[in-house]
């Protein structure tokens, strides 16, 4: 699954653009490196995502095409 559509479907970014956006600007890393929109995101893979002073990370504990929002927060871990 594209890293922009993980993002979004895992309510971790609200909207596909601004996820898109947030990796054009190279704020948003998987395993260390960071990454595009079109990477493909794999079960395990670590993603560190920059809101301004903030930083968030989490562990891809499933992958989803679409989902329900109380079911979302399943598909991510906080690390």
């Amino acid at each position: 699954m594209r890293l922009d559509k993980f993002l979004k479907v895992s309510r971790l970014i609200k909207r596909r653009t601004v996820a898109n956006e947030a990796c054009d600007a190279g704020r948003v890393s998987v395993n260390g490196k960071v990454a595009k929109a079109s990477l493909d995101v794999k079960v395990g893979d670590t993603i560190e995502i920059g809101f301004g002073t903030k930083s968030v990370k989490v562990e891809v504990l499933g992958l989803q095409d679409t989902t329900k929002k109380d079911e979302a927060k399943d598909l991510f871990r906080y690390l």
